[in-house]
């Protein structure tokens, strides 16, 4: 057979030539395939026919593959660790600006995001609404000065709404601002804007689920609606023909549903439902909301406003 001329000494070397071939990693600037020619016109008898070789190349081949599975031709290339992209100046002020919000240092939030009033960033811009509103309400803030800023804030949430429709944070805080907005208008102006409003809020919804605050604002919206004093009725009917409509029952189940949406979010709307159950003759649900909007952790002006309010209201139901 082709693998006596193949001697026993010559099999000994193979194995060693093999060893060496696999496990010597400092040769590996070696040219594999003048390695493998060399072994070839070393290890093949003269006198072997072709089928003996190709057992032989065919054994190298399987047992070079089984080893390491290593390629004949070139060493395995090293692969670079990937690079961790780099964040562009509005990326990185977007990250800052939500950690300073989580603390509450508003005018610190102003100043970082109205230098960037003229990014084409929505994300940037209507945080920026949420700064100039949050500032505004501020208790120390002028009247002068809140009026400035409520409108700013309405024209950057607009803004951020115009560069990205489907951002839901966008819609809310336009029809947050367009709302404080109101509160400088005429009556006519007022009930206009609160069928863009309601929109608003429901876009925000509908793209966004999970935002509790948005139910949050469509409860109060239903609510505002549903104590519309007659008079105001009278000129919704006489200018648009169909005033907005609402009931409490529709706004207990938007405060709810954003309770339940995320439980205990905001000291606000459990004033609200406290105000609703009210309305509804539920003394016993009201005072547990007004109760729970009493004692709600104070972290901001709004939150100390609204322990005011439910202790008032509190006061009433046990007068």
């Amino acid at each position: 057979m082709a693998y006596r001329n193949v001697s026993r000494a010559s099999a000994s070397s193979f194995r060693q030539f093999l060893h060496s071939f696999l496990g010597n990693q400092s040769g590996e600037r070696m040219n594999r395939l003048a390695r493998l020619r060399y072994f070839t016109s070393k290890y093949f008898t003269t006198n072997a026919g072709s089928a003996s070789k190709l057992r032989i190349g065919t054994f190298v081949a399987g047992s070079l593959a089984a080893s390491r599975g290593l390629s004949f031709w070139s060493a395995p290339a090293k692969e670079e660790e990937p690079k961790e992209p780099e964040l562009s100046p509005e990326e990185i002020a977007i990250a800052e600006a939500d950690q300073i919000y989580k603390n509450y240092e508003f005018l610190k939030l102003y100043d970082l995001l109205i230098a960037f009033k003229d990014s084409s960033n929505a994300e940037l811009i209507w945080r920026l609404a949420r700064a100039c509103r949050d500032v505004a309400q501020m208790s120390e803030t002028t009247k002068e000065r809140k009026k400035e800023l409520t409108y700013a804030a309405y024209e950057y949430a607009k803004k951020a709404v115009e560069l990205n429709d489907e951002n839901f944070a966008a819609h809310k805080w336009v029809g947050i601002t367009l709302s404080d907005v109101g509160d400088y208008e005429g009556t006519k102006k007022k009930i206009n804007d609160s069928y863009v409003i309601k929109d608003e809020f429901q876009r925000a919804i509908d793209l966004n689920p999970n935002d509790a605050t948005s139910k949050h604002l469509l409860g109060q919206w239903c609510y505002t609606v549903a104590e519309l004093p007659w008079y105001q009725q009278k000129i919704a009917a006489a200018i648009f023909g169909t005033p907005p409509t609402s009931t409490y029952e529709e706004a207990l189940r938007w405060f709810t549903d954003a309770e339940q949406t995320d439980p205990n979010f905001y000291s606000r709307n459990h004033l609200w439902l406290g105000m609703t159950y009210l309305k509804l003759n539920n003394k016993k649900m009201a005072l547990y909301y007004f109760i729970k909007a009493r004692d709600y952790p104070p972290k901001k002006d709004e939150d100390y406003q609204v322990q005011k309010e439910a202790k008032e209201y509190l006061a009433k139901i046990s007068s």
